[in-house]
């Protein structure tokens, strides 16, 4: 299995030179995306075999390589297993619609060398089995990556993304890097097996889980850590926006689980209180800004910060009902935590494939700048919707599930001792329950505006339906968004191995119980059968639609749209983007945003145009990021005067510095 999983990782980054050599080839990008496909396809089974194998015994390799006294050690367990899979068949669909979206690409040579090079970097991640295996895949996924976003360079914002993308992600292994230094200690031994023999003073194990907290949010999109995601994954072609908003957040959420919940050590209480705090805020504010935007891909990548936070909290919540024993409501959290790493790696997927598809119809992501989209395209349009109900945990669609589970956790918080928790996870719920109802209102928006109504430029009036791999690899995860929910069981079942060995226990069995129902407690107190509810919804719309036609009149009529008295055919008078999040930006702008409404109004007579501009501002990066960057770039040019020194001068420098080396080493 451990031999089989590097020699598909091997094809992967082999991949990445043969398609410099495959530059001029017509085929190109149907070669390089195809053998990433069967590759990923390949680790993916590897990791469902793994995962669902009797045998709980985890598959370990060293190589020779890296650090001399070290070796490269790999290791699939229950968690990486689990990862390993996920990962993997995100792979696998943004493959597929690769081949056909990849035929699109105006120049797919800066894009093909580095897809099956992300694609490993990913993987080695999940499969390192020491700290320097880990931290030399991590850092090669984020420069693979990296190079992606930057891949259509020629436009100054891409160039900005990828800029701050890297800053951030090199911020994040940094803090990555000194938490692994802590977790060593002073023997130095890096492979996890020996990492998890070492128990680490209260002080050192703070240090360590915020080190992790904020190397692992960095990449995963943590609020104040999320200023990098919602400019790159719009910069990247969609189906790599797709796997780094998918895929490459759910590595983030693995390490933290490694770090946190394997090698960390038994947790303390307070540990949760600092996950909470974060994840509740996240999930509220991401939604918010995604309400916001007029740009399709920018509002379904501040959404992925929402899922972030919906994923972090079932993680904090494990932290809390584990450290005060109560393994069975840990199990549950974990479980609920897990579940939504799959449910969004499927709708996120969807969505973004979705957008690109429409960006390849029309060239544009703004929202103002479509309309009419569902009578051109409607197989685009029928996915998309699955997509936005399955994100709006609108039931019987998949994220429904996970979310209710999410809930069904934090009612059982008054059974916690610790006052502080009992205060502040049902404040959590109530953030994530003003999420989830805000989630459903910007995809209300993302759908209605660009797929309803008329077309409202020439481009959106002439798109044309995508091609059949895109639709294919759409409608394979719309088919799994309802099957996920309808047979939620299933997944829950085949995540017990994880569950058990990150908290030691797992929820009840699911398989055996009734009409596919599942129990996250007991039946007395709770229970959710998607099966019952497609049936429901099934059936109670089809007699609906029955009792209109037999009721009402069957003849099709066909009148204007009411306009509210003026008689004005043009598609500009329809609701947009910005109309529709108007109430909510004025309920929460001022306060989040920092938002102005300035409206200029003519004087009568007068031939000028009256308008109303909105101003908000992004206050974490006014208030955090911009004056650091000024910071540094002062700092940076005070000491610039040392690139201009005599030679004299630089062996002064240098022999003071090993002077104060020195020092520090002797105290």
């Amino acid at each position: 299995m451990m031999v089989g999983a590097l020699y598909a990782v091997a094809v992967l980054l082999a991949l990445a030179p043969a398609s410099i050599a495959l530059s001029k080839s017509a085929r190109a990008s149907n070669i390089i995306y195809g053998a990433s496909l069967v590759a990923s396809a390949a680790l993916c089974s590897m990791g469902t075999v793994q995962l669902l194998s009797r045998s709980r015994a985890a598959v370990a390799l060293v190589l020779p390589i890296g650090l001399p006294w070290l070796g490269a050690h790999f290791r699939i367990d229950a968690l990486a297993a689990f990862f390993l899979a996920a990962i993997n068949f995100g792979g696998v669909a943004a493959s597929l619609f690769a081949l056909g979206y990849g035929r699109h690409e105006h120049a797919p040579g800066r894009i093909l060398p580095f897809y099956p090079a992300f694609l490993a970097g990913m993987n080695l991640v999940v499969i390192a089995g020491d700290a320097f295996s880990f931290l030399v895949a991590w850092e090669f996924m984020s420069l693979s990556s990296w190079a992606l976003v930057v891949a259509h360079h020629r436009e100054q914002e891409n160039v900005r993304a990828g800029y701050i993308y890297l800053l951030m992600a090199s911020f994040g292994t940094l803090a990555l890097l000194l938490a692994f230094g802590f977790l060593a200690g002073s023997s130095g031994h890096y492979d996890f097996d020996s990492i998890r023999a070492i128990h680490l003073p209260n002080g050192l194990a703070a240090i360590v889980l915020l080190l992790a907290l904020i190397g692992t949010g960095s990449k995963a999109g943590l609020v104040p850590l999320h200023v990098w995601l919602p400019l790159a994954h719009p910069a990247a072609p969609s189906h790599v926006s797709a796997l780094m908003s998918g895929v490459m957040t759910k590595v983030a959420v693995y390490a933290f689980i490694r770090i946190v919940f394997d090698l960390l050590g038994p947790p303390a209480w307070w540990w949760s209180v600092t996950v909470l705090a974060v994840a509740g805020p996240t999930a509220t504010l991401g939604v918010l800004y995604a309400l916001m935007q007029r740009d399709l891909k920018r509002l379904l990548a501040y959404s992925t910060i929402e899922n972030i936070g919906i994923i972090f909290s079932g993680l904090g919540l494990a932290l809390a009902f584990k450290a005060q024993g109560l393994d069975w409501i840990a199990a549950l959290a974990f479980t609920a935590a897990l579940l939504h790493v799959v449910n969004h790696l499927l709708f996120k997927s969807l969505l973004f494939f979705g957008a690109g598809a429409v960006l390849n119809a029309t060239g544009e992501r703004d929202m103002e700048k479509l309309g009419g989209l569902i009578h051109r395209m409607p197989k685009t349009a029928a996915a998309v919707l699955v997509g936005c109900a399955a994100i709006s945990a609108l039931p019987p669609f998949n994220g429904f599930v996970s979310e209710w589970l999410t809930f069904q956790a934090i009612l059982l918080s008054p059974q916690l001792p610790s006052w502080a928790l009992k205060l502040l996870i049902p404040a959590v719920g109530g953030l994530l329950a003003l999420a989830a109802a805000l989630a459903a209102a910007s995809f209300v928006k993302a759908f209605g505006v660009s797929f309803l109504g008329r077309a409202r430029t020439p481009e959106a009036a002439a798109a044309k339906e995508t091609d059949a791999l895109s639709l294919a690899a759409m409608g394979a995860l719309a088919v799994l968004c309802l099957v996920a929910g309808i047979l939620p069981g299933l997944l829950i079942d085949s995540l017990a191995p994880v569950t058990t060995a990150m908290v030691g226990h797992s929820m009840p069995h699911q398989a055996d119980l009734a009409w596919l129902t599942i129990v996250p407690i007991a039946e007395s107190r709770s229970s959710y059968n998607g099966l019952l509810v497609l049936a429901f919804v099934t059936l109670s719309g089809s007699l609906a639609a029955l009792a209109i036609h037999r009721l009402a009149s069957d003849r099709l009529r066909r009148a204007p749209a009411w306009d509210c008295g003026f008689p004005d055919s043009n598609p500009a008078i329809q609701y947009t983007a910005s109309s529709f999040s108007q109430p909510i930006r004025r309920a929460f702008g001022s306060v989040v945003f920092a938002a102005r409404e300035i409206g200029e109004m003519p004087p009568p007579g007068a031939l000028s145009i009256a308008r109303l501009t909105v101003r908000q501002r992004d206050l974490i990066w006014d208030f955090l990021y911009a004056p650091l960057a000024d910071g540094i770039a002062t700092v940076t040019e005070r000491i610039n005067v040392l690139q201009f020194q005599t030679i004299r001068r630089y062996l002064s420098l240098v022999f003071i510095a090993l002077v104060l080396l020195l020092l520090v080493l002797a105290l």
